[in-house]
C-alpha cells in the first residue's frame, strides 16, 4: 500500500476526540481514519502527568502499529505532555491541539476571555507559554472543570447535570465583561451549544464559543499537503473505531460522530 493510502490515526482519552475526527472528515472526505479511544482510562484531565504520559504513549503505539501515516493527539491534556516524545519516537507527522485562545483574542472587544479546561491542561507549561506568547495572562480567566469530561463521557449530552455543572462554573462571573469562552477540552465540543446559551444569558458582551478542533483540522490538511500525503482516491474515506474499553464504547463513538 502506498503511504498516501494509509489512514490518519486520531486518539483521545475517550469520546472527546471524535469532535476532531468529525471536523477532519468534513475537511478531508476522501481520507481513511482510525480512531482510538482510551475509554477504559477516561478522563485524563484529573490524572497525574506520569499517568497521562504512559497512557498516551500506549495510544500512540497502538495507532503507529496499525500503520497510520499521521497521528493526531485530539486531547488538550495529553498534547503538552507527550507531543515532543512522540515526534522523536515516530517518523510520521504528529499533530497536536491547543485551546483556541488566539481566535478568541482576535475577536474580543474590551472584555476578558474564559477558558474552560481540565485541571491538568490548565497546569501545563505549554498552555501558560501559549498565554505568555499572546500576552493574555491578564485577559484570560482559567476555569477548571474537573467533572465535565466525565459527565459527557457517559454518553448522554442531554443529561441535565451537564447544564447545571456548566452553569455552576460560570455563575461566579455573571454580569462581568466576558467576550468569549474557549473550549479547552475536546469533550466539551459536544456541549458547546449549552455553554453558548448559558454564557449569552450571563454576559452582556458575550460574542462566541471558540473551539480548537477547527484549527486542528485545518492544520491536518496543511501538513498532508506539505508532506504530499493526501489520499488520491475519489471515493469516500472509511472510519474504523478502536477502544481500550468495551463494545459499548464503540457504539458511543459512532453516536457522538452523528451529533456534529
Amino acid at each position: 500500500m502506498k503511504k498516501n493510502d494509509l489512514p490518519i490515526g486520531i486518539y483521545d482519552s475517550g469520546v472527546g476526540g471524535v469532535s476532531v475526527l468529525c471536523e477532519a472528515m468534513k475537511c478531508l472526505p476522501h481520507e481513511n481514519f482510525l480512531y482510538y479511544g482510551d475509554s477504559k482510562h477516561a478522563p485524563y484531565g484529573t490524572k497525574s502527568e506520569e499517568e497521562i504520559k504512559e497512557l498516551s504513549l500506549k495510544c500512540g503505539e497502538f495507532l503507529f502499529n496499525q500503520g497510520v501515516k499521521m497521528i493526531v493527539i485530539a486531547c488538550n491534556t495529553a498534547t503538552s505532555i507527550v507531543v515532543q516524545t512522540m515526534r522523536e519516537r515516530y517518523n510520521i507527522p504528529i499533530i497536536s491541539i491547543e485551546p483556541a485562545v488566539k481566535p478568541a483574542l482576535l475577536e474580543r472587544r474590551q472584555g476578558r476571555i474564559i477558558v474552560l479546561a481540565t485541571p491538568a491542561t490548565l497546569k501545563q507549561k505549554r498552555y501558560h507559554t501559549l498565554l505568555d506568547n499572546l500576552d493574555a495572562q491578564d485577559i484570560v480567566i482559567n476555569v477548571e472543570c474537573a467533572r465535565l469530561a466525565d459527565l459527557i463521557e457517559k454518553g448522554n449530552v442531554a443529561d441535565p447535570h451537564i447544564k447545571a455543572y456548566i452553569h455552576d462554573k460560570l455563575v461566579a462571573y455573571r454580569g462581568q465583561a466576558i467576550d468569549g469562552i474557549v473550549i479547552g477540552c475536546t469533550h466539551y465540543s459536544f456541549v458547546a451549544d449549552k455553554i453558548k446559551d448559558i454564557a449569552a444569558k450571563m454576559f452582556p458582551s458575550f460574542l462566541d464559543v471558540y473551539d480548537g478542533r477547527y484549527g486542528t483540522a485545518r492544520h491536518i490538511v496543511h501538513v498532508l499537503d506539505f508532506e504530499n500525503l493526501r489520499n488520491g482516491q475519489n471515493t469516500d474515506g472509511t472510519i474504523e473505531f478502536f477502544t481500550s474499553g468495551n463494545d459499548d464504547s464503540l457504539s458511543v463513538y459512532r453516536y457522538f460522530l452523528s451529533l456534529l
